[in-house]
């Protein structure tokens, strides 16, 4: 069926309608602390809805579907590690954020180890959250390629520069508030697309549940037992073990460390509305995979043949949108997704400005002026924004499964920051050249996973961040360097 006027005119005026709307917070940017933190005004309810937004990207909305779509339900059980995960940082983590001005999470690493380490922590988290972030941009073009037929590297390069004009202009408030409105539309709209999905089934509710009931689809817990030891099975990524603790210590990474996330946390008024915001936004992204899921299963019951009939997973939700959506409705889907991918790229490219200008810049060239400072992070923006959009290119055909590329990419860091962030939180004796050896063995550890072991990537994460403590604290132990206070 493809798309039509309707379509095209609902899509381009989200498009400007979103950009414009972000243009509204331009001339409330006066300081770093307005740019970068958004003056720490924000209400917990509207940061709670960004947190969703920014862990919510393309990957999201059209690979878990197409994961439903080959197998069941049983994502569900990482999702569940992400919310105590998020427990975790509310009583771990959050404290030691609030204790003082900070900016970046790895102000807090500096005021624990010293400067050196705070280095290859804010480098750590700029190269892996920026090639996490190319296959992000990248699976923007395999929707708006398959709806309007632009190509792919017009397609990114579209998306790319629309979300740079706000982000550039308003800083943190835009990314925020904007994320907000973002999640209203892809969550609204994909609640549109399930029901439509469903009456587009023959036989309806009842046809679905007989479909997805024989093969399974509705499975959720897996928690089978290996006979030998170790007794789990590390190389299923899907299981109840592998979702509760290496969801946990994912999310624990992930929303605790990563800038992506910790620089939301810290535009709140106060500790208790950080907390807040964290923990609900746990309820909103459990309710948001069950929807993404949901979705494949209907679309299984729709089409009944094998994913490789679409060439792969992912192509499968966009295709049926283009194809067999009412028009209208298909502009709407169209423009959620697109929603998610720009609410997405904009807090990387926020994020990866303010480490790069407060971790490293600012650190050799304190004197700049106020307004001299902001003018940086507005150019550091622009620079990210070109960096990500060269990487997008380089995954065009690199890449598999886009949802799972993406969070191996984000692992492989993990692990290694989390250890030294707990080193720091939960000892007194690890110092600064300890904590370095740990990381660099947590590290390598999470490398050696990756590319020469068949462990799951649910696992990465817990593995790497035991590593990284581990030997972290034991050779602090011999080297015997006072520990920073």
């Amino acid at each position: 069926m493809g798309l039509n006027r309707i379509d095209l005119l609902i899509i381009a005026a989200y498009l400007a309608g979103i950009t414009l709307f972000g243009l509204r917070f331009r001339k409330r940017q006066r300081t770093m602390r307005d740019y970068f933190l958004a003056d720490r005004n924000i209400p917990w309810w509207a940061i709670a809805l960004s947190i969703v937004a920014a862990e919510t990207s393309t990957l999201t909305i059209i690979s878990i579907p197409g994961l439903a779509y080959d197998s069941n339900l049983t994502f569900l059980q990482v999702v569940m590690g992400y919310v105590i995960g998020r427990v975790v940082i509310s009583f771990v983590l959050l404290p030691q954020y609030f204790r003082g001005e900070l900016y970046t999470a790895y102000q807090l690493i500096e005021r624990r180890f010293g400067p050196e380490l705070r280095t290859v922590s804010a480098g750590l988290f700029l190269l892996t959250r920026a090639a996490a972030e190319g296959v992000r941009v990248y699976a923007v073009s395999i929707l708006v390629s398959i709806a309007l037929g632009t190509g792919e590297v017009t397609s990114i390069a579209i998306i790319t520069l629309l979300t740079l004009i706000y982000t550039f202009e308003g800083g943190l408030a835009a990314v925020i508030w904007t994320d907000v409105v973002q999640t209203f539309i892809y969550v609204g709209g994909t609640l549109v697309g399930l029901f439509t999905i469903l009456h587009l089934v023959p036989g309806g509710w009842g046809s679905v549940q007989a479909i997805a009931d024989g093969l399974h689809k509705f499975r959720v817990f897996d928690a089978t037992i290996a006979a030998q030891w170790p007794f789990v099975n590390f190389a299923k990524p899907y299981t109840l073990w592998a979702g509760i603790i290496g969801g946990a210590f994912l999310t624990t990474a992930s929303h605790g460390t990563d800038q992506l996330i910790v620089q939301r946390l810290l535009a709140a008024r106060n500790q208790r509305q950080s907390a807040l915001a964290l923990l609900s936004s746990g309820a909103a992204v459990f309710f948001q995979f069950g929807l993404f899921l949901f979705v494949g299963v209907m679309l299984f019951a729709y089409y009944r043949v094998p994913s490789t009939a679409f060439g792969r997973a992912d192509r499968i939700y966009p295709t049926f949108i283009v194809t067999r959506m009412p028009h209208g409705i298909a502009g709407l889907l169209i423009a959620a997704i697109l929603a998610a991918a720009m609410s997405n790229l904009s807090a990387a490219l926020n994020s990866l400005s303010s480490s790069s200008i407060m971790d490293f810049y600012l650190r050799f060239r304190a004197d700049v002026s106020e307004a001299g400072r902001l003018r940086l992070a507005r150019m550091a923006t622009v620079g990210w924004a070109m960096v990500l959009f060269g990487l997008a290119f380089l995954a065009l055909h690199r890449v598999g499964r886009v949802v799972e590329v993406g969070l191996q990419i984000a692992s492989v860091a993990y692990g290694a920051l989390l250890g030294v962030f707990l080193l720091g939180v939960l000892t007194r004796r690890a110092n600064q050249a300890g904590a370095m050896i740990g990381m660099l063995c947590g590290l390598a550890m999470e490398l050696y996973l990756w590319k020469w072991s068949q462990v799951a990537f649910t696992w990465w994460v817990a593995i790497g961040t035991c590593v990284t403590f581990a030997i972290g604290y034991a050779a602090s132990v011999l080297w015997r360097a006072p520990a920073t206070t």
